[in-house]
């Protein structure tokens, strides 16, 4: 991933608003974006002046990228007059014939924080975003609150209040549920994805702004679900460690036709300032090492799976084997996670060798095809559920989402049941190829992964069926969607070619083993037939080496003369 060099030189080129010593002044319009350098030392005033008689609320924010900044009224920030965060805002609700805006921006931290900041209008019908706040700091509170984990993002906001004009009191937030309180507003959550493995500030800031407005936030930003005044006022998403995320709610009003919008978020879901899997380096050596071994076999699978039966069914046991225990391993015990995928891959080509095994003592082709059948009845499954189908609210539910997914796995096999080789043959080769892009994971992102991860953290954690899992499809996920096509493809095109001629599968080793030792015991032409038994055979060889360590005899007359 690339990251920008230090704010300073860019803010060279850019011309933005430098502060020393002494305390700058930011002026600003509505509606317009300035860039501005903070400091911890030399808080910046932002001023807006001849605001219009209609505007009754001012919604201000600044926004930055990785430190945190400190927004307030007052140049001595309060608890209930301030924010701190990378993306915050306050609401200034204006007085009669007010006619000019201050606030006082600062960075938390020492040095300095490249930070972007607009104000937004809003009219006497605007609904004000945050006017019913009961749960945070401020009186009226606009933020958007995340937190994250490598799991799921939480996002959080206060509900909105009814506009008013200028002087008047506020509606009252609990005094009634009709269409004439604030229980008829709707809120719309949005979501927008930064370029994919681009780290930098300055895309941050020139996509932030895609999502501040309320006609922006339509335009560029997916829109995910829509509450109501009865729904709680958060809302879980899928984490995607290493991709940034903006989010935003704007809040409708249906009786007046207006809308506005929250203070957008972002995240990365990780950290910038950790020595190990920070948002650079996410995969940790280990998992480089499992899934690029794991590629190789796989990619060997790919195009020689049915030639190579034996390998195949190692392939296949492993990848059964080594999910389920992850995921026992994971559940049951507090391991590290190198230590778990160190067992995971040990009980993997356990699990493979038995697969194998049991195909060498009983034979059974059903056994194994079934076994085939539902790794690539599940990696079918997952994809489907990968598409906005898995979004949809139907299956929040696990018993629903859980049936339908095992059905759609098994009806792989059942489909296939007449024709293994074919159902062998595309398995090797769309699954084999898959094992590519999880390679490929590991070192470049790509949303192609979250097809079984996502998959995999919905067995291991019970509250991960509240995320919505959308994630973004940008230029790398093409070209590596086209890699795996290519690579699936052309791996059972050359299987199905060479393979035609052939017999279907091979013949029963331990049978082939039983006929070819009654052949040898029963035909006396036959040389082998001869051949001594194993036992006699051992205990030959045994007695040859003995004598080699004898002592050789001395030579003459061992026996006394006969009288």
């Amino acid at each position: 991933m690339w990251v920008s060099p230090r704010p300073a030189l860019l803010l060279l080129l850019m011309g933005v608003l430098r502060h020393g010593g002494a305390s700058g002044l930011l002026e600003l319009s509505l509606g317009k974006f300035r860039n501005v350098l903070l400091n911890q030392t030399s808080p910046v005033e932002a001023v807006i002046r001849n605001i219009a008689s209609n505007v009754t609320v001012v919604i201000f924010q600044v926004h930055a990228q990785q430190s945190d900044v400190v927004i307030s009224f007052d140049k001595t920030p309060s608890v209930n007059s301030s924010g701190v965060g990378v993306d915050r805002g306050l609401v200034s609700v204006l007085r009669p014939e007010q006619t000019v805006c201050t606030w006082y921006l600062r960075a938390l931290a020492a040095g300095q924080v490249l930070s972007t900041a607009i104000s937004i209008p809003c009219m006497e019908r605007d609904p004000i975003p945050g006017g019913c706040n009961l749960e945070f700091d401020l009186e009226v509170d606009p933020n958007i609150y995340l937190d994250y984990t490598l799991v799921d993002i939480h996002i959080k906001f206060a509900p909105a209040n009814l506009g008013y004009t200028r002087g008047a009191s506020p509606p009252p937030c609990d005094s009634g549920t009709g269409q004439s309180s604030r229980w008829r507003l709707r809120y719309d959550v949005y979501q927008y994805f930064l370029p994919e493995n681009d780290l930098s500030e300055m895309v941050l800031m020139s996509h932030i702004r895609k999502m501040s407005g309320v006609q922006s936030v339509k335009a560029n930003g997916i829109k995910m679900l829509t509450l109501t005044a009865d729904d709680k006022t958060n809302v879980y998403f899928s984490s995607l460690p290493g991709q940034g995320v903006i989010y935003n709610v704007i809040v409708w009003d249906p009786l007046w036709n207006t809308s506005a919008a929250y203070i957008p978020v972002h995240t990365y879901a990780c950290s910038f300032t950790d020595l190990v899997d920070n948002c650079s380096s996410l995969s940790k050596l280990s998992t480089k090492v499992f899934f690029t071994a794991f590629a190789v076999l796989g990619l060997f699978t790919c195009f020689f799976g049915h030639r190579f039966w034996k390998t195949d069914l190692f392939f296949m046991g492993f990848i059964v084997a080594a999910f389920v225990f992850f995921v026992f391993i994971t559940r049951v015990t507090g391991l590290s996670y190198d230590v778990r995928l160190i067992l995971t891959a040990v009980a993997g080509i356990i699990g493979g060798l038995l697969l194998v095994v049991s195909w060498w003592r009983f034979g059974s082709v059903l056994l194994s095809m079934l076994v085939i059948g539902l790794v690539l009845g599940f990696l079918f499954s997952s994809t489907l559920f990968f598409t906005p189908l898995g979004d949809y609210r139907v299956f929040r539910d696990d018993v629903v989402f859980w049936v339908t997914f095992t059905c759609v796995a098994l009806m792989i096999p059942v489909l296939f049941v007449g024709c293994p080789r074919i159902l062998n043959i595309l398995a090797s080769g769309i699954v084999g190829s898959y094992t590519v892009v999880l390679a490929i994971a590991c070192y470049v992102y790509t949303s192609l992964a979250y097809i079984t991860l996502d998959l995999l953290r919905r067995v291991l954690n019970n509250y991960f069926s509240r995320a919505y899992t959308n994630v973004p499809f940008q230029r790398n996920d093409f070209i590596i969607l086209s890699v795996w096509a290519m690579l699936a493809l052309s791996g059972v095109t050359v299987q199905l070619r060479r393979e035609r001629s052939e017999v279907p599968f091979p013949p029963h080793p331990y049978l082939i083993w039983k006929r070819e030792r009654e052949r040898r015991s029963t035909n006396v032409l036959d040389p082998s037939h001869h051949i001594p038994p194993l036992r006699e055979r051992i205990h030959n060889k045994l007695l040859h080496i003995k004598e080699f360590f004898q002592k050789d005899q001395p030579a003459g007359e061992r026996t006394p003369l006969l009288l």
